[in-house]
């Protein structure tokens, strides 16, 4: 589910250019090049927290230039709803000469729910998927669940799920959710990468059904992607939205079914590839490196939020805190 109560925008601020689009190494070298030997790199990467706060990763990075790590999945056309398209285009892309190594296997990951708040709301519908390096589908699950509540009209209007369908046709919320916490455990388990857009919603929202239904929730999940957390970062003076579907379309990524679970994650998991593709240096990161900075970063985005909800409208108001999982609400 792409957008939810906990906000993070980055807000528009003098229109001005990062540069990304002349920064990117593929982007420099001939199409066929051969891609350079793999090499260990040693750095220190200073994530900015807040204005007076600093978090510095040190780390050792093997750059594999858009190699396909053996144990990844092989692809089945079964799976593939449609390839992932680079730069606009359709059909299956030629493989980048180079993205860092995080964005060639990924799980992906969203939720279709009873409502916007994470501590009452209840699943609906879910789906894990996961991706090869050209962002087709080489394996995916899908749940629909009873949740047990009503379905409000005003989320049945955004995924097409009535309170009769789930109770019909949907299994048992505690089932569905223990196979669901199951099913992450293994694709960490198995290396991969979580792809959530706007992780806090989902995550926290499956802590708090977990917790629910007496299930062992996932600890410290990681290591996690947010195409929404990378997109204000990398590219934080574009205007407009940025939902789902606005960054969908920014980066060339289909869309066609919106808030269909299996939609949303798997155009996530390519809205995250496409990220990677166009800003391959500033995301050269390891994966635990990767979800360290998105800390920082977010919590920079929940300053920026709360610094303009109090200077243009309520001079007490809090951001809720807290990525991938929201910080827990007061008793």
């Amino acid at each position: 589910m792409a957008d939810s109560d906990i906000p993070v925008p980055l807000f528009d601020l003098p229109e001005e250019s990062l540069g990304g689009e002349a920064i990117g190494l593929h982007r420099h070298r001939g199409k066929h090049a051969a891609p350079p030997a793999p090499e260990v790199v040693e750095r220190s990467v200073t994530v900015e927290r807040s204005v007076t706060m600093s978090l510095t990763v040190t780390e050792k990075v093997t750059r594999t230039h858009g190699t396909v790590p053996p144990e990844a999945p092989p692809y089945d056309p079964a799976f593939d709803d449609e390839p992932m398209a680079f730069d606009g285009e359709s059909g299956h892309p030629e493989a980048p000469v180079y993205v860092p190594a995080w964005a060639s296997r990924l799980a992906v990951f969203d939720l279709e729910t009873t409502g916007i708040d994470v501590e009452t709301s209840r699943v609906v519908t879910a789906n894990i998927s996961l991706l090869d390096a050209a962002g087709r589908t080489v394996r995916r699950r899908d749940w629909l669940a009873d949740p047990g509540v009503e379905i409000p009209e005003q989320a049945t209007a955004v995924h097409g799920v009535t309170t009769e369908r789930a109770r019909a046709e949907g299994r048992p919320a505690a089932e569905v959710v223990g196979e669901i916490v199951d099913e992450l455990r293994r694709a960490f388990a198995d290396g991969y990468a979580l792809v959530v857009y706007n992780a806090p919603y989902d995550l926290t929202l499956l802590n708090r059904e977990s917790v629910r239904h007496g299930i062992a929730p996932l600890e410290s999940p990681s290591p996690v992607v947010d195409p929404l957390v990378i997109d204000k970062q990398v590219d934080r003076y574009r205007k407009g939205k940025r939902t789902l579907e606005a960054a969908a379309g920014n980066y060339g990524v289909s869309l066609t079914d919106a808030h269909d679970a299996g939609a949303d994650a798997i155009a996530a998991g390519r809205v995250a590839q496409a990220l990677a593709t166009k800003f391959p240096i500033e995301l050269d990161l390891t994966p635990r490196a990767l979800h360290e900075a998105q800390i920082g970063w977010h919590e920079a985005q929940c300053d920026s939020f709360e610094e303009y909800m109090r200077r243009t409208k309520d001079p007490a108001f809090t951001s809720r805190r807290g990525w991938p999982e929201a910080i827990p609400r007061p008793a």
